[in-house]
This record gives C-alpha cells, structure tokens and sequence, in this order.
C-alpha cells in the first residue's frame, strides 16, 4: 500500500515494520486504541482475540495519530490530557481541579486526532490539486512565453519582409530616375555638341575670310581687289544658339511619420486578457474520511480471505467466444462485467457480460500487456510508436494522456491500491518500470538493483499484489521480477521446467501470484513471497491445445485464461 508525501512519517524507511514483537512484515494497517502498527496477519489476529476484536483498526495512513507527552507547566511530574473549552488552553487533570472549577473540559487526544485530520486533509488538498493545478498554471505560462516568442519572431520577420519590399521599390524608383536624368544628359550634350560644331565651323569660315583678305591686299592687280572686294567682302553673321535649360532635382517631402505608414506599425490590440482558467476543486479523495461502510468491506474481505484457501482440484466453469479478436493476448477487468480484451493483431475489444461487442479500436499493440482499466473504470492504452499513453473514458472519449519521453511503453497496470499507474518500457537496450499518479505526474523509476544490476530486459507484462509489490513478466530474462514498492529487488521465479516463457501476469485477493508460461503451456502459481504452490493448468488439462497467454481474476476469484490460438478464454475456478 503506497502512501502520499503527506501520509509517510518523517522518520519513515524503505518501509514500516509492524509494531508485534518479533514480527518485521511490512506494516499496513493501525490500531487506534492501542496504538500500534500492524501487518496484515497480526491484524488479523488481532480482530479474533476476545479482549480486541471490537478494536477499530484502520490502514495506517487513515490512523488516529497518538497525542504527544507534553509535561504541564504547573504541575511538572504530570501530562496534560485535557482540553478547556471556555479557556481553550491544555491542562492536567490537577489543573482541572484547582484552577477551571467547574469548566468544561475536552479530551485532549481527541481534539489532537481532530487538528491532524484536518492538517492533513489540507496537505491533501494541496498535494491532490493546488500543487498539480499551480503546475499546470505554470506549464501554461511557459507554454504562453514560447508562442508569445513565436509571434515577436513572426512580427519581427514581417516587418523585415516589408523593409525589404520597400527597399526593393526604393531602387526601382531610383534605377528609373537616373535613367530618365542619363536620357536628358545625353539630349543635352547632342544639342551642345551640334552647337560646338556650328561655331566651329563658323570659326573656320572667318579664318578663311581673313586669309583671302589679306591675299587681296597682297595683290598688284587693281582690278581683281576692286571687283572681289566690292563682290565677295560680305561677313555671315554669327550664327545663334540657345543656352541648354538642366533638369531640377526636386526631394521627395517626407516624415518618419510617412516612412512608418509604408512600412506598417506595431499595435497591442485593445482586448481585454482572458483569465487563464483554474479548474474547480472537485471533492478531493484524501483517504483520511474513513467511513463505517469501508470498515464493513475491509471487514469483509478480510473474513473472506480468511475462509478462502487454494483448492486441491481446479474446475472449469464456462468458456466464452471473444468478438472482433484472432486471439486472446491480454485481458483487462472494468466495472459492472466490462471486459477489455486485446489479440497480437492491434484488435483492443471492449465487451459486455453477454459477450457482445461494445467498442473496437486498432492499436499498435501486440502480446504485451498494454491495457488497463483505471479506479474511475477508464482504459489506458500505451502506443509504443508514438511513445504515450491513451485514455478512453467511460463515454468512448479517446484522449492522450501521459507522454513518456523516449522511452516505448509496452506494458502498463493501473493499481488498485491507491490509483498508480505503473508502465514497463523499455529505450535501446535499458528497461525500467516507472510509477505515476493517477493524474499522470512521474514519481517513481525503477530500473536497477542494489547492485547497479539491470533488473528488466523486456517487461511485457506488469501487476500488482495486495501488499505494492510489483511483479512483472519479462520474457527476455525468462522469469518472474518481483520488487517491493520501494523498487528494491524481493525474488525472480524462473519456472519449474527447461522452458519458462511468462506471459500474462495477475494477483488474487490472498496475494498469490499466477503467471502463464506460453511455450511449456502451464499457469503457475506462487504464494506472495515467491514460493511455488502448484501448476494450476498443465498440458494434461489441455492447456497443450490453448497456449495460455491473458489473465485476469474476477470479483468472483474466478481466473480467467485467454488463449492464444483462438479467440476464447476459459474461466476456472481454483479457491475453495
């Protein structure tokens, strides 16, 4: 039985012995009166004996906590044990005489029981929902902080994306400017240059002229000066030209304003924040309201245990056809007669007590022991491939549920202890089993003994017995692994014959532990510490024809064995 953080006491060990002398099982249960820790035999003997039978002996962690031997101020040689209720102060019982007349008093130990009760409902509480509701708020802000960082990212790569395309037309504008400046240039320099010819050649007819002057003021022949003089001396007038006009550059009017416009701006949107929801405190389970009605059932399973014994001959009581499977690999028990049942195909069917097919889903799911049925009566499912765990509620809601990292579950069992999901999985060539809490947060890896030994090379199938060990199938070690709740390596079973291959896995109400082995086709039975009792089933009881691979005992300690070569599991029955 595990305890919360909030139920184990600061002085705790590995585990807590039981307080009868000379007894070092494991504790599990309290008796109030007397004050003392109990494993579950001497708890047993100690409803039978006359003197305690009417004892109230409850599971440790719901004890009546002993009030603490404070001495009292005054009177030093005596307890306080009392409880004023007008002063609300603790006395003794002198002080109750002398100094509170005729006050009311208390038992102290009552009151005592009452506060720690309450201490630790609110332990509770914080543990069960305002530490996983404050952690998920967190999640949830780091969750924000990474897309709020995508989106500034985004914002940032928008607005370089503008700046660019904005650039890019700055260029084009500019490229088309100069170009029409170089056109006008050159139109400009044509009209200067064909002006540079005219004068030139203008230049050339003057030089010209002066020349052919002064060839007629050379000449002796009177008449030639006189006729080409009063003929040809005709100066052109200068030719006229115009002063090219140049282009003006006129800047382009604009404000940072302006530049803004173009390349967008950065608003926060006028909306108001929406509140991150926290979810309502439902009614937390605390275990510590420990009601007349689960005195009765304990009370019941305890007489029923009492008179249950193996029996020396095992009885088949019916059989039944699976629907929608090939065979029968593993086989899950939920509420009301549901049955989950899965085949080496991926075939997961959940059924009714009259056998028919309810619901049918594909998995990646083969031989291993991958379903459980939750205390809610949910069924999780692991998907090695994707490496999570799957939750199907009782309205046929499929949800992910718990991621495992990189590590490939294979196996998985919900306990019925305390709600802890236990998962085989395996990594490369490492294997662990890990615990989590009903509401999927991590809280326990198991992975090597005391002497850094691996201890799973493939947990394919996984359970728990009534006193939290946890028992595993491994088919890669050939054998039955067994750890306490702590994780501390309690025996491995490795079968009877030359060949052990374990399969399907399960406990009883009495703590036994029944194993199919697949290839030698026997269901073995051992006691809780390891002992083998028997071979429930053997070859010469047909199992040579069934190849036993589920188990799984009902509400009736009826075992029910899947076969792997049809799709029917057969039910016995084995307790008397």
């Amino acid at each position: 039985m595990a305890f919360s953080k909030s139920q184990i006491p600061f002085t705790a060990q590995h585990y807590l012995v039981c307080g009868t002398e000379d007894c070092e099982k494991n504790c599990q249960f309290y008796c109030n009166p007397c004050h003392r820790q109990m494993c579950e035999q001497c708890r047993d003997e100690h409803q039978k004996s006359p003197d305690t039978k009417n004892h109230e002996v409850v599971p440790y962690q719901q004890r009546q906590r002993p009030l603490p031997e404070v001495k009292c101020q005054t009177h030093v040689n005596r307890y306080v044990d009392m409880l004023c209720e007008q002063c609300q102060v603790a006395v003794c019982s002198k002080c109750a005489m002398k100094d509170h007349g005729r006050h009311i008093f208390i038992d102290l130990e009552t009151v005592y029981a009452e506060k720690c009760a309450i201490c630790l409902n609110e332990i509770n509480k914080i543990e069960e929902y305002f530490l996983p509701t404050s952690q998920d708020l967190l999640k949830s802000t780091k969750t924000d902080s990474t897309e709020i960082k995508k989106i500034m990212e985004s914002i940032r790569t928008s607005m370089r994306a503008e700046a660019e395309s904005l650039k890019s037309m700055v260029d084009a504008v500019t490229s088309d400017n100069i170009k029409q400046v170089n056109e006008q240039e050159k139109s400009l320099l044509q009209l200067l240059n064909s002006q540079d010819k005219k004068y030139n050649d203008y230049i050339s007819y003057l030089n010209e002229l002066v020349k052919k002057c002064h060839g007629y003021l050379s000449s002796k022949d009177l008449q030639i000066l006189m006729s080409e003089i009063t003929k040809s001396l005709k100066i052109d007038p200068i030719p006229e030209t115009t002063r090219p006009v140049p282009p003006v550059f006129t800047a382009g009017q604009y404000s940072k304003e302006d530049v803004t416009k173009l390349l967008g701006r950065v608003t926060v949107p006028d909306t108001k924040p929406e509140i991150r929801e926290i979810k309502p405190m439902e009614t937390v389970s605390t275990q510590l309201k420990y009601t007349e009605k689960q005195r009765k059932r304990d009370r019941e399973k305890s007489d029923m245990k009492q008179t249950l014994c193996l029996s020396s001959s095992v009885t088949k009581v019916r059989e039944y056809k699976v629907p929608g499977v090939y065979n029968v690999c593993h086989i899950s028990l939920g509420k009301s007669g549901i049955l989950w049942v899965s085949d080496n195909g991926g075939n997961l069917v959940k059924t009714d007590l009259q056998w028919n097919q309810l619901q049918k889903i594909q998995t990646n799911g083969r031989f291993e022991g991958y379903h459980t049925v939750t205390q809610d009566g949910d069924l999780i499912f692991t998907d090695k491939e994707n490496k999570v765990i799957n939750r199907i509620t009782v309205d046929n809601t499929i949800t992910e549920f718990i991621k495992t990292g990189d590590w490939e579950p294979i196996s998985i069992h919900s306990s019925h202890i305390n709600g802890d999901i236990l998962v085989g999985m395996i990594k490369d060539k490492e294997a662990k089993v890990t615990r989590y809490n009903k509401t999927g947060k991590e809280i326990q890896n198991i992975q090597r003994d005391t002497k850094g030994q691996k201890m799973y090379k493939y947990p394919h199938h996984i359970t728990e017995n009534i006193n939290g060990d946890i028992c595993k199938s491994d088919l890669n070690k050939y054998a039955v692994v067994v750890v306490n709740k702590s994780g501390q390596h309690r025996f491995s079973y490795t079968g009877q014959g030359s060949q052990f291959y374990p399969f399907g896995i399960c406990t009883d109400l009495l703590g036994h532990i029944i194993v199919c082995n697949g290839i030698g086709r026997t269901v073995d039975i051992l006691d809780q510490d390891g002992q083998f009792l028997s071979l429930l089933l053997t070859q010469q009881q047909g199992m040579i024809a069934i190849a036993p691979r589920g188990l799984c005992v009902d509400d009736e300690n009826n075992l029910h064995v899947g076969k792997y070569t049809r799709d029917t599991v057969s039910v016995y029955k084995y307790l008397q």
